[in-house]
């Protein structure tokens, strides 16, 4: 390990309002909340370095809601961003453990920073920790969030006080990152991050940033360009993530499973595997949400992610010639009923929680395959539970909706799921093909 001075590893920070008051800060459960694209995730994780600059042997864990997730977002922010060299580099300050899907990196001073996610709970929430770093907390649970502060809660013993901190965009009016009265919330806007703006106008970095955020919609645009903790309007499903959304478990060979696509290329190409019970309940098991591929490239990841497993079968939109190169490729499928009204209707009947006190569809957690950095990189939804937020009814001018159909935006993996839900549950024939 390297025998660098504190000095060395780190410089002092150039943050501004919400930024600087969590740099700040000592208060034991605090979060950085805004809008996208404020710099919350590189201020928060610069602390994290800091911490464990200062205090040597320190111990702490770098967590989301799924390891896949953390990967693809934190992590790269850490590595580019805030270390002064990139692991690997020999002026580098730590040492990475797992290579490109990190285990832990080990710096200088003995101190560890492990990498985890909320999927895996018993793996990481086995030990102490000095500070806990959550990116993204509003996709965790109050439950989860409480059961990480209990394990910094000072009994690691490697620092003088323990700290769980983190970051987050906007959600409902409701969350409990709205109502914990232990948490402490600061606000970032856009103004805050030195890349957007210089302290008097916008740099040309943030000429773009802001361009694209203006040009989100409903209620990606209330809460990612406006910061506005709000709900979503005339939205089409009641999907609550605290009872919709599982832990990832190994789908038994036993259980039916059938796939279902909706066809796009400069919007989404959608492809959803669903496995159903012995009671008929449905499980999202596993997702391709991804843009700018042809048909042919999707036909080998779905066949390559599909080895070793059977379906009932595939039902999919009616393109013709993509249905043809799906079967140029071994993938058969049947064309979907694509009828809006009565499939909003099915599915609605599914999420509706039962006597027993579960729904019949549930959707499992880290099934997304891969990120599609288009859709990252402009804020556009990327999987199914991102859909489920934003689909909503047209409103009228003063805001009241439109409950006849849709708006047809952001509805790719939602016809998907429509497919699957109206073939599984066996409208008689003689129907109409929208």
């Amino acid at each position: 390990m390297m025998n660098r001075a504190f000095g060395e590893a780190i410089d002092a920070p150039n943050f501004r309002g919400g930024a600087m008051e969590l740099w700040q800060t000592r208060h034991h459960e605090t979060i950085l909340s805004g809008p996208f694209e404020t710099g919350k995730t590189y201020a928060t994780l610069y602390k994290l370095h800091t911490l464990l600059c200062l205090y040597p042997g320190s111990n702490a864990l770098m967590v989301r809601q799924t390891r896949n997730s953390i990967l693809g977002s934190a992590v790269v922010t850490y590595e580019q961003k805030v270390l002064p060299f990139r692991p690997g580099d020999e002026r580098c300050p730590v040492e990475k453990y797992g290579g490109e899907r990190p285990e832990f990196y080990r710096y200088w001073n003995d101190s560890r920073l492990t990498v985890g996610g909320l999927d895996d709970p018993d793996k990481y929430l086995s030990a102490e920790y000095d500070f806990i770093y959550v990116n993204q907390a509003e996709e965790i649970s109050l439950d989860s969030w409480e059961k990480l502060v209990g394990r910094a809660t000072g009994r690691a013993g490697n620092a003088p006080f323990s700290l769980v901190f983190g970051d987050c965009n906007p959600g409902p009016p409701k969350h409990w990152i709205q109502t914990r009265s232990a948490l402490t919330v600061f606000e970032s806007r856009h103004e805050d991050n030195p890349a957007l703006y210089d302290g008097k106008q916008w740099t040309e970095q943030g000429k773009r940033t802001m361009s694209i955020l203006d040009g989100l919609t409903g209620l990606r645009y209330k809460r990612g360009r406006l910061g506005l903790w709000v709900g979503a309007e005339g939205t089409v499903y009641e999907f609550d993530s605290t009872v919709h959304l599982l832990p990832r478990f190994d789908i038994p060979a036993s259980w039916a499973r059938v796939r279902s696509i909706d066809f796009g290329y400069t919007n989404p190409f959608t492809c959803q595997w669903w496995a159903m019970d012995e009671d008929g309940r449905m499980y999202l098991y596993r997702e391709m949400y991804m843009s700018g591929r042809t048909v042919r490239a999707h036909s080998e990841q779905i066949n390559r992610l599909s080895q070793g497993e059977r379906y009932e079968i595939t039902v999919a939109d009616h393109d013709a010639e993509d249905r043809a190169t799906l079967e140029e490729n071994e993938i058969y499928t049947m064309p979907a009923d694509k009828r809006v009204k009565v499939g909003i209707e099915k599915v609605e009947e599914r999420l509706k929680v039962q006597p027993d006190g579960r729904p019949r569809l549930f959707v499992l957690e880290g099934s997304l395959v891969e990120m599609d950095p288009t859709l990252e990189e402009t804020k556009k939804p990327h999987c199914t539970a991102d859909e489920f937020a934003i689909y909503a009814y047209p409103e009228t001018r003063d805001g009241r909706p439109i409950k006849e159909e849709p708006v047809k935006l952001y509805d790719h993996a939602m016809d998907a799921l429509r497919y699957a839900v109206m073939h599984l549950d066996n409208e008689p024939a003689g129907m109409e093909f929208a």
